[in-house]
């Protein structure tokens, strides 16, 4: 082991953004945790499940058998490094931590998430973790969505893990401006605000799952997913239509682990190893390619 750690080398291959910024003073150990677990997030095929992080003086690495790679950080010099998979034995270094962290505080922050796969996030929204804590936010903006999809999808797996976790989405405060009513107050279409609400079950979750408490701070501009509708609605009586149409929610989502998804009573399921998914309707839990609405 020590013998093959001497030629240690890590490559993210293309690194698309190139930024200079220093971060002065920071911690190696905790700067590294943060660089390992985005590059498992955005380069799944050298790095394709979450691994502890192993100190063989000087080095701090973790190794990927699925894939051969080891990839870590030299104490002495804080390059970062990799070994094996597509670079076989020949070592090559990256570049040094500090500028490989400033390349990686340009995706939103969204470091060290390893129970959720942030690389499809939109722009303006944030992770950031703190022990089983994950912290979503948009930082008070409201930002443009393509897709209404969750805040937290487990990345997919490697082998099968045999973890399955319940996740329940309380919405505790929500809103949503851009419609209004002819009757002050009332506004039917602030149902939409709490539509994040509701169980979710995953088969095959990642072991980092487990206990994760989310707290979501966010708003969201979702004047796209109403544009075909907004002829019609402004030629509803009583209705005022004014864009941007956002929605903004606050809320918790916390996860249990579950003997069986299918014998809870959760709202849709999801396998982090085969991608398949269910939809629960009207009790019965039906493969989403199959799912039919009423």
């Amino acid at each position: 082991m020590k013998n093959r750690m001497k030629r240690l080398v890590l490559s993210f291959l293309t690194l698309f953004i190139v930024n200079q910024a220093h971060l002065a003073n920071a911690d190696i150990n905790s700067d590294t945790e943060q660089l390992l677990n985005w590059a498992e997030n955005n380069f799944p095929q050298f790095f394709p499940s979450h691994q502890a992080t192993q100190n063989i003086n000087p080095w701090l690495f973790r190794h990927y058998s699925e894939t051969g790679v080891y990839a870590g950080v030299n104490t002495s010099d804080n390059h970062v490094y990799l070994l094996g998979g597509p670079w076989g034995d020949n070592v090559t270094v990256v570049d040094s931590l500090s500028n490989l962290l400033a390349i990686v505080g340009q995706s939103n922050g969204n470091t060290g998430i390893p129970a959720c796969d942030t690389t499809q996030v939109p722009s303006g929204m944030a992770f950031t973790q703190n022990g089983n804590v994950v912290n979503v936010t948009t930082n008070g903006q409201c930002i443009a969505i393509a897709s209404s999809s969750a805040l937290c999808v487990a990345p997919r797996q490697s082998s099968q893990t045999g973890i399955s976790v319940l996740t329940n989405t309380a919405i505790t405060e929500s809103s949503m401006s851009g419609i209004t009513m002819a009757i002050p107050g009332y506004n039917p279409l602030e149902s939409l605000a709490n539509a994040g609400s509701g169980k979710h079950c995953t088969i095959n979750a990642p072991s980092e799952t487990q206990n994760l408490i989310i707290n979501q701070d966010i708003c969201l501009d979702v004047t796209a997913q109403f544009q075909s509708n907004l002829d019609a609605l402004q030629n509803l009586p009583g209705i005022t239509i004014t864009p941007p149409i956002t929605v903004t929610s606050k809320g918790t989502t916390t996860g249990t682990i579950v003997a069986d998804c299918f014998a809870t009573d959760a709202d849709s399921i999801s396998d982090a190893y085969t991608g398949e998914a269910w939809i629960n309707q009207n009790g019965t839990f039906v493969k989403y390619d199959s799912f039919v609405l009423d």
